[in-house]
């Protein structure tokens, strides 16, 4: 067995047939670092040419902290263009990872934490799973390959989570396709000290205790789509929030509400997004995503970009009043997003050109 220093934010273990990885910075909620990111790359290629290893497993410590962003997406844009580079290229490597990849979501799990977990071959959440892609709230839109999963999602709950960035739990996650199995959470050490103790004769060894031990008796629970779609399927967001305050239903006007505090032009934003990832590829999707991060720094540079305020209003200043421009739903009007979906890069400059596009 080996392991990493425990002082590092991420610590690695060599056990049986099996890689272990555990994030380790639980002030942050384990949000990712940009050297996280590239230690977990840089591991996770080892592993994936070491004939030794047949599976990879990731977890969290437990999360003591308030909700962090990564160091990189709170600084100058030009100190945040690794980050941003770096952690789609991870979410990628983890997509089309060639062996099984076993991610446990146990507590949060926003942002970069479904970036790192979403291309998992098994899911695997608990009673304490709270799942969001929250980023509308602070004037972004649901990055880290957010429009390659959440477009998948049944009918248009994707435009739902996207726009609302609301928080679901362990069920709902397995209805939605974003989790496979669900576990008591209590029963997660001894998962992890399985994975780690038993040692496999092949790949198709690994494959076959997987199918059998983590996901053969996992019922998906179908979770309600159609009240979502009558609203969310409409044309422009102007029609959704028509849609939900015209409504007589406390669900619809709720969701109006936190609508109506988004920030107008990101919902545009984001809905254009999750659409046109639909019949993307992730590596595809992840390229629409890198221009779109470039524009929300480039389209209006410093306190007038939308993303600026929104981390102004919500994590330095905290005084949740963000200024949005336009101010209102009403104000934006058809074609004002576009900009966000040119690409300021030829193809054969892009900085994620040679991602996989399988």
């Amino acid at each position: 067995m080996t392991k990493t220093d425990l002082k590092s934010d991420i610590l690695v273990e060599r056990r049986g047939s099996a890689g272990l990885i555990t994030l380790n910075r639980p002030k942050a909620l384990n949000a990712l670092s940009l050297q996280m990111v590239r230690d977990l790359t840089a591991t996770l290629r080892a592993w994936r040419d070491d004939p030794a290893v047949l599976l990879v497993a990731i977890r969290g410590t437990n999360k003591v902290g308030r909700p962090g962003s990564p160091e990189g997406r709170t600084g100058r844009y030009d100190e945040a263009l690794s980050y941003w580079r770096d952690e789609y290229r991870l979410n990628t490597v983890i997509k089309h990872y060639r062996k099984p990849y076993v991610a446990l979501i146990d507590g949060v799990v926003m942002g970069g934490g479904m970036g790192i977990s979403q291309g998992a071959k098994v899911r695997i959440v608990t009673e304490h799973t709270r799942m969001a892609m929250p980023e509308t709230n602070i004037g972004l839109f649901p990055d880290v390959g957010g429009g390659y999963f959440l477009s998948r999602c049944p009918g248009h709950v994707g435009e739902y989570l996207a726009l609302t960035g609301q928080v679901i739990g362990a069920d709902e996650a397995i209805g939605l396709g974003l989790a496979d199995v669900k576990r008591e959470a209590a029963s997660l050490p001894a998962l992890w000290d399985e994975l780690g103790n038993r040692t496999f004769d092949s790949a198709a060894a690994v494959d076959q205790w997987i199918a059998t031990e983590l996901i053969a008796y996992c019922a998906r629970i179908d979770w309600a789509t159609a009240k979502i779609g009558a609203c969310f399927s409409l044309l422009r967001v102007k029609h959704i929030i028509d849609a939900l305050e015209g409504a007589q239903d406390p669900w619809a006007l709720k969701t109006a509400a936190i609508l109506r505090k988004r920030s107008p032009l990101m919902l545009h934003v984001a809905l254009e997004q999750i659409r046109r990832a639909r019949g993307m590829s992730l590596a595809d999707d992840l390229r629409m995503e890198r221009d779109i991060v470039h524009h929300c720094f480039h389209l209006r540079p410093g306190a007038e970009s939308e993303t600026v305020e929104g981390i102004r209003a919500l994590a330095i200043d905290k005084d949740h009043k963000p200024r949005w421009s336009p101010a209102r739903i009403e104000d934006v009007k058809p074609g004002m997003a576009d900009a966000f979906f040119a690409s300021p890069w030829t193809a054969d400059a892009h900085p994620l050109r040679d991602l996989q596009a399988a």
